[in-house]
């Protein structure tokens, strides 16, 4: 398959979490797909968005547009930040009252994968030759389990990792509480929702969290430390590079 791929690297793992970014770059190549590294990418402006800056949002989304132009698909290890470009940014665009950039935001949108999604939806494969001798539990993320609908695409890459044990979580789909400003503003509620989730993941008795998100990752890793709890947390994408020969 010859596509154009370019990765959405995102804000949070590009300034805290960069090896996730590069375990994407490493699988799809390792799945026999180039990707390109769009320099002039910045923010998908959902940060913005989610708190009601829409018309400071444009140029944000202008400059994602023109950095992402000429791509096939676009992949990200977010389903938050996959879920602003395909449906945010239209929110944007329309109310810019640019029809050119609202028409391009279209076309960029419908390009724009969670990591899952690309694996399974585009590339076809579940099993990506992933080797990982842990027990493991899966979070799904607000924004991947209702904004964009992902489903059980995670799991089923989780369950084709030769060695892995993937424990069911307790009320998976109840959200860990981060929510990006909303631990700021709301934070003694973001960290009750938080335990709640943290006490669900000990119940599994796994040695590692995963999810589709490094944000929600973020929040839980911290919860987990200070309870001392010996529970790693990871990206799918962490997961997913693993190979016997890494070991």
């Amino acid at each position: 398959m010859c596509l154009r791929v370019a990765l959405m690297v995102t804000c949070l793992n590009d300034a805290l979490f960069p090896e996730t970014g590069r375990n994407v770059v490493r699988l799809l190549e390792r799945l026999g797909v180039s990707v390109d590294f769009p320099a002039a990418q910045t923010c998908c402006a959902q940060p913005m968005i989610n708190t009601g800056y829409l018309d400071e949002a444009v140029p944000v989304v202008r400059n994602f547009i023109d950095a992402f132009a000429g791509y096939d698909a676009i992949v990200t290890p977010s389903g938050s930040c996959a879920g602003s470009v395909r449906y945010q940014h239209g929110i944007v665009t329309l109310r810019s009252g640019d029809v050119g950039l609202a028409d391009a935001s279209r076309i960029i949108s419908a390009r724009a994968y969670e990591l899952s999604e690309f694996l399974i939806d585009v590339l076809g494969v579940e099993d990506v030759g992933a080797y990982f001798p842990h027990q493991i539990t899966y979070h799904p993320t607000c924004h991947s389990l209702r904004l964009l609908g992902v489903g059980d695409r995670p799991l089923r890459l989780l369950n084709a990792v030769r060695g892995a044990t993937l424990v069911d979580l307790p009320d998976a789909d109840q959200c860990c509480g981060f929510g990006g400003t909303f631990a700021v503003k709301n934070s003694d509620t973001s960290v009750a929702m938080g335990l709640d989730k943290v006490k669900n993941v000990r119940a599994t008795e796994s040695e590692v969290l995963v999810a589709g998100d490094r944000s929600c990752l973020m929040h839980l890793d911290g919860l987990l430390a200070r309870q001392r709890s010996g529970i790693r947390v990871m990206h799918l994408a962490d997961v997913l590079v693993c190979t016997e020969a890494d070991r």
